[in-house]
């Protein structure tokens, strides 16, 4: 006579439900998030130092970890000013196809956000001098990413840009 094999449904189940929660904390924990809920103030932004060669540019995280940037003086153009309007803004890829937002803030001036909306994670698109999130109606002012009415917490985060003969690179 041979042992009974098999396994219980409830096992089964359990099991699965395990590794199903370990597969979403491991997605959870990989260090990036399209939408941010804890309020701006709570958040503290990385800092950068040009080393000494100016080859490249630490960064440290709000955890302390330093990585290297490449340098930004040579990076691709996210877009040029002359195709901004003043006040107005436009939509961009940024690195890694991630959704971004380029706003002309002044006649040689530019700012960038993310332009996944701190409410729901939908992207928010350029409308005159407002960004729109079509999901729930929120608006977000195009020069600063602040929030202007709807159910947006926070503001868009902040992509640090500069502009560089007209156009507007990383950095």
């Amino acid at each position: 006579m041979t042992p009974d094999s098999t396994v219980p449904r409830r096992t089964l189940l359990l099991a699965g439900a395990g590794a199903a929660g370990a597969g979403v904390l491991a997605a959870c924990s990989s260090g990036s998030s399209t939408a941010k809920t804890s309020s701006p103030e709570s958040q503290s932004a990385p800092t950068t130092a040009t080393p000494a060669d100016g080859s490249a540019q630490a960064s440290t995280s709000a955890s302390g970890t330093a990585t290297r940037q490449p340098d930004t003086s040579t990076a691709k153009a996210l877009v040029t000013l002359a195709d901004i309007p003043v006040g107005q803004a436009v939509s961009v890829n940024l690195p890694g196809g991630k959704p971004g937002i380029v706003s002309r803030t002044s006649q040689t001036g530019a700012a960038c956000f993310s332009a996944i909306c701190t409410h729901m994670g939908c992207t928010v698109k350029p409308s005159g001098d407002k960004l729109d999130c079509p999901c729930h109606q929120s608006q977000l002012d195009a020069k600063s990413g602040r929030v202007l009415a709807g159910a947006a917490p926070a503001p868009l985060p902040k992509v640090e840009v500069k502009v560089v003969g007209g156009e507007v690179v990383l950095g």
